[in-house]
């Protein structure tokens, strides 16, 4: 069995969606589950129904139907019949979601975030399946709730890996054509969750994982993998084939390619992993496998922006010692904080940050009461593997570096632009 990953820009629209069919009919579609993401940019417009819900605004209404007028004019490009039962299901699941937002009593935004926002998979799944039932590609549609279970940490829910386990092992059939959805879960109480943003990837590797698939293939809109972002360096190269442990530590440095827990169940079972791209779905793309040195062998450039720069120094210039940091690294966990650079000295430590959950005016008021605090906003983290002084140079050039740190096989220089 295989398993493939298609992301919100392959169905972001009627013609994406029958270039998906056509993709199935050139690459194969025979026992293969195929894991969805929701259209084009909906999240981000179900992002804003929650804010206009939270903030009482009267734009409300005016952001939930701006979502449902987009899915329906690609229901009308896709299908002839204005009765077919796909127009139905659609009202249905939009019936549920403005339900849910008039009686809604919970005034936890992350729990709100998780049941609002799954619409976009829910929906976008709907249609692709109604739509290749249609075009003659018959398929079996679940709803991955009742597969994934996990904790109710909301928006960044943790595996309940027996759980899951047994409930697909059990229900997911290994024959034929299966479409779910990518990024979501369900609690013990049945609550929806989500995996955090970009977790689509990922729920293609728990599937794999539990079904013992052959390979996972996530479809893109680039070739495969590069050695570097092309909207922010030029002439990016493809990557032919990387290791599992190659891959990981792009990802740990926030490649965006693959998301960072794709690759850890893979690894266990062995089960390679290929990039490849929708538009070309002939070419090789990139291959992600055991052992795979990285080819070419050539520096690869990662750059996280809106990131920030935090030092702390003692008051009283005593040293900064392993309580301390301790202490630091405990209160950046319990706020969320990603951590993604270290550096100190005696008397003072920095940390580059990503605040993915808006929390650092919080942690910057505890931390203040014990230390004295500098701090830069929207820096950007450029990390180099295989670095060479010509990679160093390219990042380098006509910005001001904050912070250098060099390992055996890593550059990162944090840089204000």
């Amino acid at each position: 069995m295989r398993v493939f990953k298609f992301g919100g820009a392959s169905v972001k629209d009627a013609d994406g969606i029958k270039n998906v069919f056509e993709v199935l009919k050139k690459v194969g579609h025979e026992d293969t589950l195929l894991v969805i993401s929701a259209m084009g940019k909906t999240t981000n417009a179900l992002e804003l129904v929650i804010k206009n819900y939270f903030e009482k605004s009267n734009e409300l209404h005016s952001s939930l139907q701006e979502v449902r007028k987009y899915h329906n004019q690609i229901l009308l490009d896709l299908f002839d019949d204005e009765e077919h039962e796909v127009f139905y299901a659609i009202n249905s699941h939009f019936a549920d979601l403005e339900y849910f937002i008039r009686s809604n009593k919970s005034p936890n935004y992350n729990f709100v975030y998780d049941q609002v926002v799954s619409f976009g998979e829910i929906v976008s799944t709907t249609i692709v399946s109604h739509y290749f039932n249609y075009a003659g590609l018959k398929n079996n549609w679940l709803d991955v709730r009742n597969f994934i279970k996990t904790t109710n940490n909301y928006r960044d829910a943790d595996m309940e890996w027996e759980k899951t386990q047994q409930f697909i092992s059990k229900g997911v059939k290994k024959r034929g054509l299966t479409i779910t959805q990518g990024f979501l879960g369900s609690d013990e109480n049945n609550f929806t969750t989500t995996l955090g943003r970009e977790g689509s990837d990922y729920t293609a590797a728990i599937f794999a994982y539990c079904l013992n698939a052959e390979s996972v293939t996530i479809w893109k809109d680039v070739p495969g993998v590069l050695n570097a972002d092309p909207r922010y360096f030029e002439n990016a190269v493809l990557l032919n084939q990387i290791s599992y442990r190659e891959a990981i530590e792009l990802a740990f440095y926030g490649a965006s390619v693959i998301h960072p827990k794709t690759l850890q169940p893979l690894q266990k079972k062995e089960i390679p992993l290929f990039v490849k791209s929708f538009i070309n779905p002939l070419l090789p793309g990139t291959s992600v496998a055991k052992g795979k040195d990285l080819e070419p062998k050539i520096p690869c450039f990662i750059v996280k922006k809106e990131q920030l720069l935090l030092s702390l120094s003692s008051i009283d210039f005593s040293f900064i010692m392993e309580e301390n940091i301790s202490e630091i690294f405990a209160l950046l966990h319990q706020y969320k904080i990603k951590t993604s650079l270290i550096q100190n000295s005696a008397i003072s430590f920095s940390v580059c940050l990503e605040d993915k959950f808006g929390n650092f005016k919080e942690v910057k008021n505890i931390l203040s009461k014990k230390f004295k605090i500098a701090y830069n906003e929207n820096v950007s983290l450029y990390t180099i593997r295989h670095f060479d002084e010509k990679a160093a140079n390219i990042v380098e050039k006509d910005k001001t570096v904050l912070v250098k740190q060099i390992s055996r096989d890593t550059m990162q220089i944090v840089t204000k632009e």
